[in-house]
Protein backbone atom coordinates (compact mmCIF):
# COMPACT_ATOMS: atom_id res chain seq x y z
CA UNK A 1 0.00 0.00 0.00
CA UNK A 2 1.19 3.35 -0.89
CA UNK A 3 1.78 5.95 1.49
CA UNK A 4 -0.89 8.18 -0.38
CA UNK A 5 -3.20 5.12 0.40
CA UNK A 6 -2.70 4.93 3.92
CA UNK A 7 -2.78 8.25 5.08
CA UNK A 8 -6.49 8.50 3.05
CA UNK A 9 -7.70 5.74 4.71
CA UNK A 10 -6.03 7.88 8.43
CA UNK A 11 -8.45 10.67 7.52
CA UNK A 12 -11.09 8.84 6.85
CA UNK A 13 -11.04 7.31 9.88
CA UNK A 14 -10.53 10.50 11.56
CA UNK A 15 -13.34 12.15 10.02
CA UNK A 16 -15.03 9.36 11.30
CA UNK A 17 -14.17 9.81 14.39
CA UNK A 18 -15.04 13.76 14.40
CA UNK A 19 -18.49 12.86 13.63
CA UNK A 20 -18.87 10.89 16.37
CA UNK A 21 -17.81 12.93 18.89
CA UNK A 22 -19.97 15.70 17.26
CA UNK A 23 -22.85 13.37 17.55
CA UNK A 24 -21.76 12.63 21.40
CA UNK A 25 -21.36 16.05 22.34
CA UNK A 26 -24.44 17.07 21.07
CA UNK A 27 -26.22 14.14 23.34
CA UNK A 28 -24.28 15.19 25.95
CA UNK A 29 -25.79 18.51 25.86
CA UNK A 30 -28.81 17.28 25.55
CA UNK A 31 -28.86 14.65 28.58
CA UNK A 32 -27.15 17.71 30.65
CA UNK A 33 -30.10 20.15 30.14
CA UNK A 34 -32.73 16.75 30.58
CA UNK A 35 -30.89 16.73 34.01
CA UNK A 36 -30.99 20.19 34.77
CA UNK A 37 -34.78 20.12 33.89
CA UNK A 38 -34.83 17.83 36.29
CA UNK A 39 -34.01 18.95 39.24
CA UNK A 40 -36.21 21.98 38.70
CA UNK A 41 -39.27 20.19 38.55
CA UNK A 42 -37.90 18.55 41.79
CA UNK A 43 -37.70 21.61 43.54
CA UNK A 44 -41.50 22.00 42.75
CA UNK A 45 -42.10 18.73 43.53
CA UNK A 46 -43.56 17.40 40.15
CA UNK A 47 -41.29 13.74 40.53
CA UNK A 48 -43.03 12.53 37.57
CA UNK A 49 -42.27 14.86 35.33
CA UNK A 50 -38.65 14.85 36.80
CA UNK A 51 -38.56 10.82 35.91
CA UNK A 52 -39.83 11.71 32.80
CA UNK A 53 -36.89 13.55 31.97
CA UNK A 54 -34.23 11.53 33.82
CA UNK A 55 -35.63 8.47 32.02
CA UNK A 56 -34.90 10.12 28.13
CA UNK A 57 -31.22 11.24 30.02
CA UNK A 58 -30.82 7.16 30.66
CA UNK A 59 -31.41 6.79 26.81
CA UNK A 60 -28.89 8.99 25.25
CA UNK A 61 -26.71 7.23 28.21
CA UNK A 62 -27.14 3.78 26.82
CA UNK A 63 -26.68 5.18 23.20
CA UNK A 64 -23.46 6.64 24.52
CA UNK A 65 -22.45 3.10 25.80
CA UNK A 66 -23.13 1.52 22.42
CA UNK A 67 -20.90 4.24 20.80
CA UNK A 68 -18.16 3.99 23.27
CA UNK A 69 -17.74 -0.22 21.72
CA UNK A 70 -16.25 1.25 19.03
CA UNK A 71 -14.72 5.28 20.15
CA UNK A 72 -13.87 3.88 23.76
CA UNK A 73 -11.90 7.22 24.34
CA UNK A 74 -15.43 9.37 23.75
CA UNK A 75 -15.83 8.68 27.52
CA UNK A 76 -13.41 9.99 28.65
CA UNK A 77 -14.06 13.41 27.15
CA UNK A 78 -15.39 16.38 29.41
CA UNK A 79 -18.37 16.95 27.93
CA UNK A 80 -19.55 13.03 28.94
CA UNK A 81 -18.16 13.15 32.63
CA UNK A 82 -20.42 16.76 32.97
CA UNK A 83 -23.57 14.87 31.73
CA UNK A 84 -22.68 11.80 34.07
CA UNK A 85 -22.13 14.46 37.01
CA UNK A 86 -25.30 16.43 36.30
CA UNK A 87 -27.66 13.54 35.71
CA UNK A 88 -26.27 12.17 39.02
CA UNK A 89 -26.99 15.04 40.62
CA UNK A 90 -30.70 15.11 39.95
CA UNK A 91 -31.30 10.86 40.84
CA UNK A 92 -29.89 11.73 43.96
CA UNK A 93 -31.96 14.96 44.89
CA UNK A 94 -34.78 13.46 43.59
CA UNK A 95 -34.62 9.91 45.40
CA UNK A 96 -33.71 11.91 48.72
CA UNK A 97 -36.70 14.49 48.61
CA UNK A 98 -39.24 11.53 47.26
CA UNK A 99 -38.19 8.55 49.07
CA UNK A 100 -35.06 9.43 51.58
CA UNK A 101 -32.48 7.68 50.39
CA UNK A 102 -29.40 8.06 48.38
CA UNK A 103 -29.18 6.06 45.47
CA UNK A 104 -25.80 3.80 44.06
CA UNK A 105 -24.23 4.64 41.23
CA UNK A 106 -25.12 1.50 39.87
CA UNK A 107 -28.88 1.85 40.16
CA UNK A 108 -28.23 5.22 38.13
CA UNK A 109 -25.80 3.94 35.87
CA UNK A 110 -23.25 6.28 36.63
CA UNK A 111 -19.92 5.72 36.94
CA UNK A 112 -17.87 6.30 40.61
CA UNK A 113 -16.08 10.03 39.60
CA UNK A 114 -19.00 11.86 38.72
CA UNK A 115 -21.22 10.43 40.97
CA UNK A 116 -18.52 11.30 44.09
CA UNK A 117 -18.24 14.50 42.46
CA UNK A 118 -22.53 15.15 41.98
CA UNK A 119 -23.02 14.73 45.73
CA UNK A 120 -20.58 18.44 46.15
CA UNK A 121 -23.15 19.96 44.34
CA UNK A 122 -26.29 18.24 45.66
CA UNK A 123 -25.34 20.05 48.73
CA UNK A 124 -26.04 23.14 46.70
CA UNK A 125 -29.78 21.84 45.87
CA UNK A 126 -30.12 20.71 49.34
CA UNK A 127 -29.81 24.83 50.46
CA UNK A 128 -32.38 26.09 47.88
CA UNK A 129 -34.69 24.02 48.82
CA UNK A 130 -33.81 24.84 52.67
CA UNK A 131 -34.34 28.42 51.62
CA UNK A 132 -37.88 27.49 50.45
CA UNK A 133 -38.62 25.74 53.71
CA UNK A 134 -37.80 28.93 55.44
CA UNK A 135 -39.73 31.13 53.37
CA UNK A 136 -42.61 28.79 53.84
CA UNK A 137 -42.71 29.19 57.82
CA UNK A 138 -41.36 25.68 57.87
CA UNK A 139 -38.31 25.96 60.08
CA UNK A 140 -38.29 21.93 61.24
CA UNK A 141 -38.36 20.36 57.56
CA UNK A 142 -35.40 23.47 57.25
CA UNK A 143 -33.29 22.24 59.74
CA UNK A 144 -33.49 18.65 58.82
CA UNK A 145 -32.63 19.42 55.40
CA UNK A 146 -29.38 20.84 57.01
CA UNK A 147 -28.84 17.48 58.93
CA UNK A 148 -28.77 16.50 55.77
CA UNK A 149 -26.47 18.80 54.25
CA UNK A 150 -23.98 17.97 57.06
CA UNK A 151 -24.29 14.47 56.63
CA UNK A 152 -23.10 14.51 52.75
CA UNK A 153 -20.40 16.84 53.84
CA UNK A 154 -19.12 14.51 56.37
CA UNK A 155 -19.05 11.24 55.00
CA UNK A 156 -17.25 12.91 51.81
CA UNK A 157 -14.46 15.03 53.44
CA UNK A 158 -14.05 11.29 55.57
CA UNK A 159 -13.21 9.83 52.12
CA UNK A 160 -9.20 10.67 52.36
CA UNK A 161 -8.30 8.95 49.39
CA UNK A 162 -11.19 10.40 47.41
CA UNK A 163 -9.88 14.16 47.68
CA UNK A 164 -7.02 13.15 46.92
CA UNK A 165 -7.91 11.17 43.42
CA UNK A 166 -11.18 12.48 42.35
CA UNK A 167 -10.08 15.92 40.71
CA UNK A 168 -12.34 18.67 41.66
CA UNK A 169 -13.52 17.36 44.96
CA UNK A 170 -12.17 19.46 47.44
CA UNK A 171 -12.83 22.85 45.70
CA UNK A 172 -16.69 21.08 45.95
CA UNK A 173 -15.67 20.35 49.64
CA UNK A 174 -14.78 24.02 50.23
CA UNK A 175 -17.94 25.79 48.91
CA UNK A 176 -20.19 22.43 50.48
CA UNK A 177 -18.39 23.60 53.77
CA UNK A 178 -19.54 27.27 53.42
CA UNK A 179 -23.08 26.39 52.21
CA UNK A 180 -23.67 25.00 55.02
CA UNK A 181 -22.39 27.28 57.35
CA UNK A 182 -24.51 30.47 55.82
CA UNK A 183 -27.65 27.87 55.52
CA UNK A 184 -26.99 27.45 59.40
CA UNK A 185 -26.94 31.33 59.80
CA UNK A 186 -29.88 31.55 57.81
CA UNK A 187 -32.42 29.16 59.95
CA UNK A 188 -30.67 31.01 63.05
CA UNK A 189 -31.72 34.01 62.34
CA UNK A 190 -35.39 32.29 61.24
CA UNK A 191 -35.49 30.85 64.16
CA UNK A 192 -34.41 34.35 66.48
CA UNK A 193 -36.96 35.91 64.39
CA UNK A 194 -40.09 33.72 64.68
CA UNK A 195 -39.29 33.81 68.24
CA UNK A 196 -39.64 37.19 68.62
CA UNK A 197 -42.58 37.25 66.86
CA UNK A 198 -44.07 35.13 69.51
CA UNK A 199 -43.00 37.15 72.22
CA UNK A 200 -44.36 40.25 70.88
CA UNK A 201 -47.58 38.30 70.08
CA UNK A 202 -47.81 37.24 73.60
CA UNK A 203 -46.63 40.86 74.83
CA UNK A 204 -49.95 42.03 72.86
CA UNK A 205 -52.02 39.65 74.29
CA UNK A 206 -51.20 40.26 77.51
CA UNK A 207 -51.50 44.02 77.57
CA UNK A 208 -54.75 43.99 76.23
CA UNK A 209 -55.99 41.93 78.28
CA UNK A 210 -54.68 44.47 80.71
CA UNK A 211 -56.25 47.37 78.91
CA UNK A 212 -60.05 45.51 79.50
CA UNK A 213 -59.37 45.35 82.79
Amino acid sequence: MTLNAILEKIQQELSKREEVREEVQKSMRKATRLSKQAIQVTHLERFDDAKEMLKEAKQLFSSLRETAKNYPYIIYSGSVGAAFEEHAEACILLTLIEENRFVTPAEISVPITPYVLSLGDVIGELRRRTLNMIRKGNVQAAEKTLELMEQIYSELTALDDAYIIVKGLRRKGDVARHLIEITRGDITIEVRRTALEQSISKLEKTLEKENKK
